[in-house]
């Protein structure tokens, strides 16, 4: 040491630590200490409150961006099965539409083929079922094609009926097919009978008579008892359309003073834009019975000839 100096600094044995071998057992032993006394005494619990307490804004902010991950994740995964559940729904409400349509159109169809039996059963001229199958695209005539034709039998000039009516009257035959002209085809007569009164007379087809088209009769006097609701039917003189068969229904009547006959508009009771199954019925002139053919005139037998018979003619020519 230098003379005039003093050592103010500890020894160096005091500036020695423990050695880490001795720390570990010192901090094993506190540690050990502090799990028993906190197990038995609970001396930490306030400790630890508060520490949880100081910490829990720490913990929220660093579980928010965990949580929105997990709600997005939780809203992406609903969305897509909400719009899975609203397509499959849309599929069952699309099934249970058509199933419901379906139902309706074969109940309608149930309820027209009875009545279409019923008529049948009423008709004592020949007849078979048809379907009507589509409409002509010609639109300037109103006329409907069935599946029947030749091979069933169906022939040109056949009535064609449905529940209500007289629907119309086959005009052309093919070998599976057959066209229809309806009642309110402009080409279209038809002879009828007021129901009311037995008066005859012959209703025309029109199509722009009314909306979606009707009837007319035509050439009928101003003076002729018809009113509005008068029951059309056939009255069976044509040969084709057997008597009695409702055709139309008298819906407005109408008289000028400056012409002689009247305007009489008539509306089918066939449905003549919605027919699905219809009746053909056999032409009345070809239902009937042939007639029986006259007998042949008896000949006359001849006498046999006797000499006194041929004397005497010889004798009356002699004298002629």
């Amino acid at each position: 040491m230098p003379p005039g100096t003093l050592e103010r600094a500890a020894p160096s044995m005091f500036r020695q630590r423990p050695s880490p071998r001795a720390q570990l057992l010192l901090y094993l032993a506190l540690a050990l200490f502090l799990m028993v006394a906190d197990a038995r005494f609970r001396i930490t619990e306030p400790l630890r409150n508060v520490v949880a307490a100081a910490l829990y804004p720490l913990q929220w902010l660093a579980l928010q961006p965990v949580q929105l991950a997990s709600q997005g994740a939780d809203y992406v995964q609903q969305l897509d099965a909400a719009r899975h559940e609203l397509e499959q729904a849309r599929e069952a409400m699309a099934q249970m539409t058509l199933r419901a349509s379906q139902n309706e159109q074969l109940l309608r169809e149930n309820a027209q083929l009875r009545e279409l039996l019923g008529l049948r059963e009423r008709l004592t001229t020949p007849a078979r079922p048809a379907q009507v199958l589509y409409d002509t695209p010609d639109p300037y005539t109103r006329r409907v094609m069935i599946d029947q034709g030749q091979l069933a039998g169906v022939e040109p000039g056949s009535p064609v009926l449905d529940a209500h009516g007289v629907l119309g009257q086959v005009t052309r035959v093919h070998a599976g097919l057959s066209e229809v002209t309806l009642l309110i085809d402009r080409d279209q007569v038809i002879p009828v009978l007021n129901v009311r009164t037995g008066a005859r007379s012959v209703a025309y087809g029109d199509p722009a008579a009314m909306q979606g088209g009707g009837m007319e009769l035509r050439f009928t006097p101003g003076n002729t008892d018809v009113q509005e609701g008068d029951l059309l039917s056939t009255s069976g003189i044509d040969g084709v359309y057997p008597p009695g068969l409702p055709v139309a229904r008298v819906v407005r009547v109408e008289r000028r003073a400056d012409s002689t006959f009247a305007r009489i508009y008539c509306q089918p009771l066939a449905q003549v834009h919605g027919a699905r199954h219809v009746m053909v019925l056999t032409p009345v002139a070809q239902a009937l019975p042939e007639l029986p053919q006259p007998e042949a005139s008896p000949q006359r037998k001849r006498i046999k000839s006797t000499p006194a018979a041929e004397a005497a003619g010889a004798a009356a020519g002699g004298r002629r």
